[in-house]
């Protein structure tokens, strides 16, 4: 089979490590450099046209992590602010789309903006994302209502979709194979750090000045990380044009509106038919199977335009190219199991074992620590086995964590779960990076924001879909042991957080469901752990395709 530019077959496909070109002793170790123009197109974007700017990384890299803060921040620092949010503007049976409305502009923005940086470049979406996260944020400031917040928030969601994918995809164009972890782990550090941070920020902020100012204090940062993006970041004069999946220049290419379009409005619906399916109605009710309909007649209309662009928002390369389909679907699993600790870990921990909200966190922080560390030293795993042996090495890991988590005693101490936490931090630090920079690596300059908008959007999924799956688990759980009485998790947990509402016999069986329910959640993370080994085992090439690197010289 005749070889394309990027390594892979002409027809898109990974050679799964056939032929010493495309099988080098390990992951790393880049193939010889072809004359073909997607390659030298790689390797001019490292090199400054003549006559312009050298780049400076340090001024781009602060703004990188300001825009990562941003976004990091943003999820967690409200959170702690809904209290006051309702109270000052009403709308309790809406303030779930606070979240939510945030979450689904999010996830159905990635793609479009990854497909849009390989396009016009990286520097003009990256600066658009900014703008809006910033205008979004400043009109969340001002809202005068709930449903009107909640409308500002998508417009910060619209941004955020483009300071997620957009940062990822600079830090691999700005740093060669050899130091793509060093960023990235600057940037999960970033991200911990903000999350960590988070709460504790929105509690200052509503109980000495007022919650508005959790939205006005992105306004300096946002603005600073605006003015060095604008002032340092220089491309070399790839506005407007791009290059096919094959290589070659292409012109001036032409933006696939209707398919943005299309990809927005099918994730948009099919996003709230699982996140509203089961809380605000019933999952086999007329609303979620109405969306759940629409969505399907969406998604067929999206293929159906894609296939047929000429510059597809989500080209059909991003699936047939065995590497990045198997990461795909591995990091889509990532989403999946993340629920887990996420959204049912402080649950458990403040229902089962008795802690506050604060202690709840901690013992979820560990986790948020432990990960940015584990994959700040994961390059010196690949290096040695490859790319998917160290993220079947670290997901293996994962699964046995998840796993070991039923088997905690009852009620059990704090430090149990939080020494499970910190073990799955290290696990998932050494699975993810190795990911996301191998399939940088795999693709040259005019692919790599496409790519890695694909990988981010399949995680942004898994989320979504385990929210729901998980939600619906644990209610199941509960009633099959409190009877159709039992009601939902979080209705569980705000009785036990009332001692006088339950008698000690009824507070002692809720807390034993509670306990239940997590931990059949844990079990589903262990599946989709499971999963995620299983896709990179039967269809991720042994050794990655990797593209020459000019700076691996």
């Amino acid at each position: 089979m005749a070889e394309g530019a990027d390594g892979t077959g002409k027809d898109g496909i990974g050679t799964d490590g056939e032929g010493p070109a495309a099988d080098p002793p390990r992951d790393p170790a880049p193939h010889p450099a072809p004359a073909a123009p997607a390659i030298r197109a790689a390797q001019a974007a490292r090199t400054p046209p003549p006559g312009g700017k050298a780049l400076r990384r340090g001024p781009v890299v602060a703004a990188m992590m300001m825009s990562v803060a941003l976004a990091a921040l943003d999820g967690t620092v409200i959170a702690t602010a809904v209290p006051q949010i309702v109270a000052d503007l009403g709308g309790f049976s809406l303030f779930s789309w606070l979240f939510s409305g945030y979450l689904l502009a999010v996830t159905v923005t990635i793609p479009v903006y990854g497909r849009l940086s390989d396009t016009y470049g990286r520097k003009p979406v990256l600066i658009t994302g900014i703008v809006l996260f910033l205008v979004g944020s400043l009109l969340c400031a001002s809202a005068w209502d709930m449903a009107s917040l909640i409308a500002f928030r998508v417009v910060q969601g619209l941004g955020g979709g483009a300071l997620q994918g957009t940062v990822q995809t600079i830090a691999g164009d700005l740093y060669p194979l050899k130091d793509r972890p060093r960023i990235q782990a600057r940037l999960s550090g970033v991200w911990a750090a903000s999350a960590v941070a988070g709460p504790a920020v929105g509690g200052l902020l509503t109980t000495y000045a007022d919650w508005r100012w959790i939205f006005l204090v992105n306004l300096p940062v946002g603005a600073l990380a605006l003015w060095l993006t604008a002032r340092y970041l220089v491309e070399p004069g790839r506005t407007g044009t791009g290059t096919g999946a094959g290589g070659g220049a292409s012109g001036r290419a032409r933006v696939d509106w209707p398919g943005a379009l299309l990809v927005f409005a099918s994730g948009t619906v099919l996003l709230t038919a699982l996140v509203q399916g089961g809380v605000a109605w019933p999952w086999l009710s007329a609303p979620s199977l109405g969306l759940l309909g629409a969505g399907a007649v969406l998604v067929a209309a999206t293929v159906a335009v894609e296939r047929r662009a000429a510059s597809p928002i989500v080209p059909g390369w991003v699936w047939r190219r065995r590497t990045i389909a198997a990461v795909n679907l591995a990091l889509g699993a990532l989403g999946l199991l993340m629920v887990a600790p996420s959204v049912f870990l402080p649950t458990y921990a403040q229902a089962v074992l008795g802690l506050g909200p604060v202690a709840a966190g901690f013992v979820l922080s560990v986790m948020i620590l432990s990960w940015p560390v584990s994959a700040s030293l994961s390059h010196h795993v690949y290096r040695r086995v490859g790319f998917r042996q160290s993220a079947v090495i670290g997901m293996t890991l994962a699964m046995l964590t998840l796993l070991a988590f039923p088997f905690l005693p009852y009620p059990g101490e704090p430090w149990q779960p939080a020494l499970l936490m910190l073990l799955l931090g290290a696990a998932l630090g050494l699975f993810q990076l190795p990911l996301i920079v191998g399939v940088q690596s795999t693709v040259g300059w005019s692919e790599r924001g496409t790519a890695t908008g694909s990988v981010l959007f399949c995680r942004q999924i898994g989320q979504s879909v385990g929210a729901a799956l998980f939600g619906a688990v644990a209610n199941t759980v509960l009633i099959s042991r409190l009877g159709t009485s039992g009601g939902d998790l979080d209705s569980a947990a705000r009785a036990l957080d009332d001692p006088g509402a339950l008698a000690p016999a009824a507070s002692e069986s809720l807390r034993r469901a509670v306990d239940a329910a997590v931990e059949y959640v844990y079990l589903g993370a262990a599946a989709a752990a499971a999963l995620a080994v299983a896709a990179l085992l039967l269809l991720a090439p042994r050794r990655f395709p990797v593209l020459k690197d000019p700076d691996d010289d």
